[in-house]
């Protein structure tokens, strides 16, 4: 049989075998951010365009090039939100968080849309794990945001990643860097790509970020943008990195560091890694002072970070990072014949309210056949009901890791369920020679 169609290029299905990994790493990120104050938001995926020409910035790659943007039925220009800051700045203004206490400090998950070339950790729709923090211009902030996606990163298990910090300046001393790096580069111009030469009068800046080989030459040894830092700048700088020191963070100053969007003002931070090739930046962030205002709203200092979660597993799994087991049934009930089935059914809702995973062969094939489908579910406990049991009002519980089986009540099912079930744990726990945290014991099911 012949597909009608496959999945569009640069895109990826990810599988029920393979989720509860992207469900790990997705859970630990908010868990640790809610930690750290931040609270989820959730915005659409589309936005105005304009939005993101004008808070991206339409010297960018991401706008010249990668934006997947189109005009919907009312004549309105649409675009696929390439990234995730432009999005929660619109957010933070129309639903008016800028007026509640400040700073505002928010989270999310959210699908992106570029059109790059595929590759290993660089897909066409990639998903993001971001936050921003709307409404400081302190330091404080800047070590805080990079201590947080350390955390997750040692969380995870990560190790052997680099963190690389430089400040690019505010507009005002930024602007003697554009003059410098415009005599520097106009000398070159027959050397550097069509792009860069319409960069070089716009945002000379971008021309550091340029992926041409030739154009990465020239831009190593271009002017620095530390050297140029006015004192502001330098002393906010300074004092982010010895909060970084405070909390043992170690760092390198990488003053080629720009970002590859036009909002950033002085602290941007990459945190890398050597372990999955060329896509070695897993996260990426910093301040953007003026994007607030930017976009229609009242000067407002503000900052963050994006991870993408497909280098982000692609670096675990070179690492040989620990991922938790997917959740497998508690329960899987084998019923034969009509009465029965009901039973089950009974028996089923009432394991499911107690926050226990229950199956049911939905085919309602022969018996050994529902045994061969619970043990590939990895079910932990199985238990046959048939037309003699419905009538005596017991049946036998297996265990189906060590085959042992219990006479069990219909009646009162759940509850001796429970007690089967955690007593075959506290006795997992003692072969194995492991301290017994009964907290863990006590967090699903009939506690009564």
């Amino acid at each position: 049989m012949a597909l009608v169609t496959k999945a569009v290029k640069g895109t990826k299905d990810i599988l029920p075998k393979e989720v509860h990994k992207n469900q790990y790493i997705e859970a630990t990120a908010l868990d640790i951010a809610e930690k750290f104050g931040y609270k989820e938001l959730r915005t659409p995926v589309f936005e105005h365009t304009e939005l993101f020409q004008r808070g991206v910035g339409d010297t960018t790659d991401v706008v010249q090039k990668e934006m997947y943007t189109f005009d919907d039925k009312g004549s309105r220009s649409i675009t696929l939100r390439p990234e995730g800051t432009a999005g929660a700045v619109r957010s933070y203004l129309e639903n008016g968080l800028c007026n509640e206490t400040l700073p505002q400090k928010i989270c999310y998950v959210t699908s992106c849309y570029r059109y790059e070339k595929p590759q290993a950790g660089r897909l066409r729709e990639f998903h993001q794990f971001g936050v921003e923090c709307f409404g400081t211009q302190s330091p404080l902030a800047d070590a805080e945001i990079i201590a947080l996606a350390k955390s997750i990163f040692d969380t995870l298990g990560i190790n052997d990643l680099s963190l690389e910090i430089n400040s690019i300046g505010c507009p005002a001393c930024r602007a003697e860097y554009h003059k410098a790096l415009k005599d520097y580069f106009s000398g070159k111009k027959n050397e550097l790509c069509h792009t860069c030469n319409d960069r070089l009068d716009r945002n000379p800046m971008r021309i550091l970020d340029c992926k041409s080989p030739v154009c990465s030459e020239i831009a190593a040894k271009a002017p620095v943008v530390t050297n140029y830092l006015c004192d502001e700048c330098r002393e906010h700088f300074e004092k982010v990195k010895s909060f970084l020191k405070a909390q043992d963070i170690e760092y390198t100053v990488n003053p080629k560091i720009v970002r590859g969007l036009d909002y950033y003002t002085k602290t941007v931070f990459e945190f890398v890694s050597n372990s999955i090739g060329a896509q070695g930046t897993v996260c990426g962030g910093g301040r953007y002072d003026g994007l607030v205002e930017e976009l229609g709203g009242p000067h407002t200092p503000s900052l963050g970070f994006a991870m993408g979660l497909e280098r982000l597993m692609l670096l675990m799994d070179a690492q040989n990072c620990t991922f938790p087991e997917p959740a497998v049934p508690d329960l899987f009930i084998t019923a034969l014949g009509e009465k029965a089935t009901l039973k089950a059914l009974e028996i089923a809702k009432d394991m499911r309210s107690e926050g226990f995973g229950t199956v049911m062969d939905l085919n309602q094939r022969s018996i050994r056949a529902q045994m061969k489908y619970a043990d590939k579910l990895s079910a932990k406990f199985n238990i046959v009901i048939g037309d003699n049991e419905v009538e005596t009002g017991t049946a036998k519980l297996k265990n189906m890791q060590s085959g042992e089986e219990t006479e069990i009540s219909l009646q009162t099912f759940v509850n001796g369920f429970y007690t089967i079930s955690l007593s075959q744990q506290l006795a997992d726990l003692e072969i194995n020679g492991e301290e017994i945290d009964f907290t863990s014991l006590f967090s699903t099911g009939n506690e009564e």
